[in-house]
């Protein structure tokens, strides 16, 4: 199965097929359980049906924002296409592109309605991801009232941002949380990181960022030592660290965190997934999570 599925009613199969030949996808004949095998799939979806049977569809099928596909609804009339779940995570341009096919877009998120950008549009075109993603309903919303100041940063760098500033890096598909013994160097720090993605046969141009506690924000060897490895550095707090789950058992708890390395990777990471978890090389652990 491609990752572009089109799904339609029988009467409507041939307009189907002119969609998929046009987005390079596969076109589906409706069956009732035909969304229930497409969605944990496919990254975008177009029906070409009504509405109606989409959302009672796909409701049960609905876990994050972040995981869920793109689904646009095309009119059976031919004439608009509808992002009906996952606007700023491809359905908007998604519907824009079938522009080509004569289609008209209807787009009902707000900051691209009013002719304003979005956080996600703008690591979208920069080939960024957001790591902290709960920041990004308080940054849109300040996008439609005002236009917001996006900050280049180049590295070795440390970047402290609120809830409602919105923390984008380059692409990668790893998270790695970093907990150390105070006054480690950062030749230890550097050494440790490539110790532990050599053991998982991963890149440092995979890392998306390198995470650790807002506890550790003067320890200028963990600093020194992620810029060693040319990487992103962020530090998160007690609150966040603390919501993770998943986590092995940690001497942190002494200073009031459920830990350090690992619920520092999870919390970091796209799909909250340890990969790696915590291991200690010398006075420096790692984990890693995608």
């Amino acid at each position: 199965m491609t990752d572009t599925v089109v799904i339609a009613l029988t009467r409507f199969m041939p307009d189907a097929e002119r969609i998929a030949a046009f987005l390079g996808g596969e076109a589906r004949e409706y069956t009732p359980d035909i969304f229930s095998e497409v969605f944990p799939k496919a990254t975008r979806i177009v029906a070409l049906m009504s509405m109606g049977i989409v959302v009672r569809k796909i409701a049960p099928l609905l876990d994050d924002k972040w995981n869920d596909p793109a689904v646009v609804v095309v009119s059976p009339d031919f004439r608009f296409a509808i992002p009906l779940l996952g606007g700023h995570h491809g359905a908007n341009e998604l519907a824009k592109e079938l522009t080509g096919l004569g289609l008209t877009p209807v787009i009902t998120t707000a900051t691209e309605a009013t002719g304003r950008d979005s956080v996600e549009a703008i690591a979208d075109r920069s080939g960024c991801t957001i790591v902290n993603r709960d920041s990004t309903r308080a940054v849109n919303a300040a996008m439609l009232d005002a236009d917001v100041h996006v900050h280049g940063v180049k590295g070795p760098a440390i970047v402290i941002a609120g809830p409602d500033v919105s923390f984008l890096v380059r692409s990668g598909e790893y998270s790695v949380g970093i907990g150390c013994r105070k006054g480690v160097s950062a030749e230890e720090v550097a050494d440790a990181i490539r110790r532990a993605l050599a053991a998982k046969g991963i890149q440092g141009s995979e890392v998306m960022v390198y995470a650790t506690t807002t506890k550790k924000s003067g320890e200028t060897g963990l600093i020194e030592g992620i810029g060693l490895v040319s990487g992103n550095l962020i530090f998160i707090d007690d609150a966040t660290i603390n919501a993770q789950t998943g986590t092995s058992p940690s001497k942190a708890t002494r200073l009031g965190l459920l830990g350090v390395a690992e619920p520092c990777a999870l919390a970091a990471s796209k799909r909250k997934e340890l990969v790696m978890g915590k291991n200690v090389y010398g006075r420096v652990t790692v984990a890693i999570a995608r």
